[in-house]
């Protein structure tokens, strides 16, 4: 089938966080890779609409929780579907603030990292944040929320800001 190629690409599903003068803010995001391994590097593509890039942007820090497979719809409706400048997307979430001052999960996660920006890339809709580790913890060993497993499984679709939304 023509122009499906794209989503046989596997991803995995983050909540991305980053803060700005005293804020923070977080989103889903599936477009997340590690670039190196010495220096540990990542690199995360974020739409240029959302809150969460412009603190990325201000702050030039990031901190990325991976999503572990029971996480609820519930939880990525809210940091998936709905903007930071309308509500607190943390108020009912179990959190703390990284090294970075990120807010990093406590449920929901596997583990996270922390990455301070050492470049970026415009990329028409979306920048590309090149981000060095900083620091990393493993919390659990469970299964991690695939892209994939969220589409098939839970019934998920993209928000019209994911890099990965289509029209039907």
């Amino acid at each position: 089938m023509k122009d499906q190629a794209l989503y046989k690409i596997p991803y995995g599903l983050y909540m991305v966080s980053s803060h700005k003068n005293g804020a923070i803010n977080g989103q889903i995001a599936n477009a997340l890779f590690q670039v190196t391994a010495e220096p540990q590097t990542v690199a995360v593509s974020i739409n240029k609409k959302n809150l969460t890039h412009e603190y990325i942007d201000a702050s030039k820090e990031f901190a990325a929780s991976i999503l572990c497979q029971k996480t609820p719809m519930t939880f990525i409706g809210t940091f998936g579907f709905k903007s930071g400048k309308n509500i607190n997307k943390f108020e009912h979430v179990s959190y703390e603030l990284g090294k970075t001052k990120s807010p990093v999960l406590k449920d929901n996660c596997l583990g996270y990292f922390e990455a301070k920006v050492i470049d970026q890339l415009s990329v028409g809709t979306h920048t590309i944040f090149v981000g060095k580790v900083i620091d990393d913890h493993v919390f659990s060993s469970e299964e991690a929320m695939t892209y994939a497993y969220y589409q098939q499984v839970k019934g998920g679709r993209a928000p019209k800001t994911a890099p990965t939304y289509r029209e039907k």
